[in-house]
């Protein structure tokens, strides 16, 4: 017996009035749980809703759409999220009429970072855009920030109370009907049918199909791993892996600047304690079928018949540390009283400095919330796992070498996290603990990947220069675009490398080494550790500020900076534009003008991460 038990549920038939409709765009899952949320407010409120992704809606429909909700966030450089880009080209094409969306109500929450320069760009954007096409937006543009003392929910909370404020009075709920309450149970996304026979012939592991297009995130390309070696020196803090994949018949091309994408998976004691804690047997079978088909699909990455070792292992995020969602839907199952003024708590808006404290400070994970609450856990009911879990979601990183240099074969640098909080047990990153388990000596071992277009391109001209400062890991998509460029004969390379300890952390020593010595590239090391006073990557740009001027202003030499985005990029900035007025005798509006106007012509380029 699989152990699952079944649930009551509050179904919303009567929520016949008003149809609203959550449009996200998201790349890490964060502006989906946040349209997610709003939808089952939205329920709660007796209104008929809609959450879809914006580049699996029908565009076509917004004239006759309202009211409109968009949740968006904003990656790289001001880019839209990945599942909202066929929707952006749509939507900025110059040929749409001045009055498209005239008869449309509604409103853009954006979510972003303030520590990036391109701050909620998307949603300023998307908000301007709709006004131009004759929207009536319900309320000022709302812009959620990381960087918030109550974090994003500092800004959403607000905006949303003034949004249902706005909209139950342009689009009052059936009369006679209260608001449910917030400890009610909604429907389920899904029901689980339970099987009580294994499937025969069931293949569950990512296969793709033997075609000529390139693997995507549906169907990724299972590239054996050749190689995962420690970089770093042993007695060094981090360790730091150089891991290569064998990509041999994937149809996969790549440039310097792109990268790879591959979904991370559920350490092997992590499955065990969650279906010990639900009281769910890995080895049962399921299928899913939505409750409302007209607003939910089943998950094209789930195969129906499916496993609930592969639901658990492959597909939930439970090693994700919770979001103020899932404290909600976990609260509706609270039969116990301390735990259930605890979720309520955790999930109301004077909760969330208390949130904040349990959860996201120490770093706990969803896993170890449900250890903490085990009467609660004890009620789940396995079809709300969709409600309560979000999807694990793809990592990216930046590749490190070039086909030019390495046929068929893709390679990364990968920092790996590890860190103590107040917890006993060490805090691992997720995907960089899993890659970093990977031992091909002891079998083969396929990791499903696809790659994508990257932020960076280099010039394809021959005579063009390139400045890049890349400290750390950064230096990775500097590595592929110096070993691009050195098989296309193209020699004017100039690399900044910073890192710890010219002893402990110099990643592609040895390589960089015999580039120079070749006359294939310049290379500018700080070494931040070796000396009693730090010296940084920005250190060495501003000593070079008469070579730099050179290339910049008399060779049009393209500058890069990739790495963590704290500090490092704004000290090299400001250390590019002393450059500027040191040697080019600008003043400091002249210098800022100057670097605003190659960045404006992506000859000055960023790739940064927090």
């Amino acid at each position: 017996m699989c152990g699952l038990r079944g649930s009551f549920y509050i179904f919303s038939d009567k929520m016949n009035g008003h149809n609203l409709l959550v449009l996200y765009g998201s790349q890490t899952g964060t502006a989906q749980d946040t349209a997610e949320r709003i939808g089952r407010q939205a329920q709660r409120k007796r209104m008929r809703v809609r959450v879809e992704a914006l580049d699996t809606y029908n565009v076509g429909n917004l004239i006759s759409e309202s009211p409109v909700v968009f949740v968006c966030a904003t990656t790289g450089q001001g880019d839209p999220p990945d599942n909202m880009k066929k929707f952006w080209r749509f939507l900025f094409r110059k040929s749409l009429p001045a009055d498209s969306l005239s008869r449309l109500d509604c409103a853009v929450l954006g979510l972003g970072d303030s520590s990036y320069p391109k701050f909620n760009f998307v949603a300023k954007k998307l908000h301007k855009r709709l006004l131009q096409l004759g929207a009536n937006m319900l309320l000022p543009v709302g812009l959620a920030d990381d960087q918030h003392d109550l974090g994003p929910d500092g800004v959403i909370d607000p905006w949303l109370l003034s949004f249902w404020q706005k909209t139950l009075s342009l689009y009052p709920p059936p009369a006679g009907l209260a608001p449910l309450r917030d400890e009610d149970k909604l429907p389920p996304r899904f029901v689980f049918s339970l099987l009580d026979e294994v499937p025969n012939h069931q293949v569950e592991h990512l296969q793709r199909l033997i075609n000529e297009a390139p693997p995507t995130s549906l169907h990724p390309f299972p590239a054996r791993v050749v190689f995962n070696q420690r970089v770093t020196h042993p007695s060094h803090f981090q360790d730091v892996r150089h891991i290569e994949f064998d990509i041999t018949d994937s149809n996969i091309q790549y440039n310097a600047g792109d990268v790879v994408m591959m979904r991370p998976r559920n350490a092997a004691e992590d499955i065990k304690q969650f279906c010990q804690l639900l009281r769910l047997d890995p080895e049962c079978y399921f299928t899913l079928t939505p409750t409302d088909s007209s607003t939910a699909v089943v998950p094209a990455r789930l195969p129906q018949p499916c496993s609930v070792h592969f639901l658990v292992e492959q597909f939930l995020d439970i090693s994700a540390v919770p979001r103020r969602s899932f404290f909600e839907v976990l609260g509706t199952f609270a039969t116990d009283e301390l735990e259930c003024e605890k979720l309520l708590e955790f999930s109301s808006a004077v909760g969330q400095d208390a949130l904040h404290a349990y959860c996201n400070r120490p770093r706990r994970t969803a896993l170890e919330v449900l250890a903490d609450f085990p009467h609660t856990t004890a009620e789940l009911s396995v079809d709300y796992l969709l409600d309560l879990f979000p999807e694990i979601q793809p990592r990216s990183f930046s590749i490190a070498s070039s086909l030019l240099a390495h046929p068929n074969r893709i390679q990364i640098l990968l920092a790996v996290v590890k860190y103590k909080t107040m917890l006993f047990k060490p805090r691992m990153g997720f995907c960089s603990s899993w890659l970093a388990s990977l031992d091909p000596s002891k079998g083969e071992i396929y990791v499903p990947l696809w790659v994508k277009k990257g932020s960076l391109s280099f010039p394809e001209d021959q005579d063009t220069p390139v400045i890049m400062v890349g400290p750390g890991t950064g230096v990775a998509p500097f590595r592929s675009a110096i070993q691009e460029r050195v098989a296309q004969g193209k020699m004017d390379n100039v690399l900044f490398f910073g890192c710890r300890s010219e002893t402990k952390d110099f990643y592609c020593q040895s390589e960089w080494e015999e580039k120079v010595q070749a006359g294939q590239m310049t290379l500018f090391t700080a070494f931040s550790r070796d000396q009693e006073d730090k010296i940084y990557v920005q250190h060495r740009v501003r000593q070079q500020s008469k070579l730099l001027w050179d290339l910049i202003a008399n060779k049009n030499a393209n500058f890069y900076i990739a790495g963590n985005a704290k500090q490092m990029p704004t000290s090299v900035c400001d250390a590019l534009k002393e450059a500027f007025q040191k040697e080019g005798g600008m003043s400091e509006s002249q210098a800022q003008e100057m670097l605003d106007a190659i960045e404006k012509v992506r000859r000055f380029q960023s790739e940064t991460w927090s």
